[in-house]
């Protein structure tokens, strides 16, 4: 079928970690001292937080440590919110931790088809929020009213890596959120669908969680934005933690339609193999180093499955409370063992597990026209605030968080008609 353009005009999109009054210290010499204790701090500063928002007034807002516990601060978000045209959705975090999501969406833009909150269940009570909007503003719907023009967001906030221990299970948070949206696209027989992924990521460019959205198709809006490449991991900053170091972890990541794809438990053990390799490298070891270390308990030039999860343990990537389950271990081995002999010989280590990209790159991947780059949201302009972050420093005068607050001024939203490849919902 012919495809046709229907549609061609903007949405923008802000996230903005805006520090919890219960997590902001105001004595850094008395950890006990929290603003939350000073009703005038909490109150003037998310006042401020909130006319920076209304005077930008993106399309779409993620907020994350939202504090959904006070009930005067919540109020305050719904009535101001509210009476500029926004449609507001919070979600807790788990175990009553004080502190959670806050998504708004103005109606000038878009009507809300559904939302999910979403419970990740592990260690740090993280949650997610997926949002189905559809176009609402007249200027950008069509007269062909059979051409449903929608996205995908998703609102979240990631596990902050207090040490290297919890890499993994910061992986598997976004690993369980793509499964979530997969499984919400799969239920709904939705294809073609522009993805947004916002928040606190808790993890810079050069991480393991950035490789695993990569491997998925999606792409940094800022990076983008500004021709940034994966190298380009001190050009700016958005957050400066209680530790005092300053990185780049807040992202709007963007996956197009016509964006290739990996099967996704593919892109997941690829990922988890190289944490692995990361590990056996850090130790100064080799290829051959580490698969001395996995057959072990084996006589033959092979690894056992028995070899390979006590491997796993003696690493620290199995056996704790947020290390690999053994079912996900007995996942990864099946992963490893290509025809399925009970066993993993040397070539099947080096294709599976020490470069697993080599042999995986063209598995799973969607057939899609890679000149069809109209389909869907063009980044087109993006901001950090305040300035001086874009540049890599951290103004000290800065006081409405310890964040940055992100901005995508200029998605473009460039939409084709194609009868009979997308069914929408009912």
């Amino acid at each position: 079928m012919g495809r046709k353009k229907i549609g061609n005009s903007a949405i923008s999109c802000t996230t903005f970690n805006i520090l919890a009054p219960i997590y902001k210290r105001l004595d850094h010499q008395d950890q006990s001292c929290r603003e939350s204790d000073n009703k005038a701090n909490w109150l003037d500063r998310n006042q401020r937080i909130l006319d920076m928002l209304l005077s930008e007034r993106s399309s779409i807002i993620c907020l994350q440590e939202f504090w959904v516990g006070n009930e005067e601060l919540v109020n305050l978000y719904d009535k101001r919110l509210g009476k500029a045209g926004y449609m507001t959705f919070k979600l807790a975090r788990t175990n009553n931790r004080g502190d959670g999501l806050l998504t708004a969406v103005h109606k000038d833009y878009f009507r809300v088809i559904n939302n999910q909150p979403f419970l990740l269940h592990g260690f740090g009570d993280r949650v997610a929020h997926l949002l189905h909007l559809e176009v609402a503003t007249p200027c950008l719907q069509h007269r062909n009213n059979s051409v449903r023009q929608e996205i995908l967001v998703v609102n979240t906030h990631l596990l902050f890596p207090h040490d290297s221990s919890l890499c993994l299970e910061r992986l598997r948070q976004v690993y369980k959120i793509l499964q979530h949206v997969e499984s919400y696209q799969k239920e709904n027989k939705l294809h073609s669908l522009p993805i947004l992924l916002c928040g606190d990521w808790n993890g810079s460019k050069k991480g393991h969680v950035y490789e695993f959205l990569k491997s998925q198709g999606f792409v940094s809006s800022y990076d983008k934005a500004h021709q940034y490449s994966d190298t380009d991991a001190q050009k700016w900053v958005s957050h400066r933690n209680h530790r005092g170091n300053i990185c780049g972890v807040d992202f709007i990541w963007l996956l197009n339609p016509n964006s290739n794809r990996k099967v996704l438990k593919v892109s997941w053990s690829e990922t988890v193999f190289g944490m692995f390799k990361c590990l056996i490298r850090r130790a100064s070891l080799t290829a051959d180093d580490a698969f001395a270390i996995l057959k072990a308990d084996s006589s033959g030039n092979y690894i056992t499955y028995s070899g390979f999860c006590d491997a796993l343990c003696q690493l620290g990537v199995t056996g704790k409370q947020y290390g690999l389950s053994m079912e996900e271990a007995k996942d990864l081995w099946e992963q490893a063992d290509i025809d399925k002999n009970g066993i993993i010989d040397y070539e099947e280590f080096q294709l599976r597990i020490w470069s697993p990209t080599l042999s995986h790159q063209k598995l799973g991947e969607d057939n899609v026209n890679s000149t069809e780059q109209s389909i869907g949201l063009n980044v087109k302009n993006a901001v950090l605030y305040p300035p001086e972050v874009e540049k890599g420093t951290w103004p000290e005068d800065y006081s409405l968080s310890d964040h940055a607050r992100l901005t995508v001024l200029r998605l473009l939203m460039n939409w084709l008609s194609e009868a009979g490849t997308r069914k929408s919902m009912k």
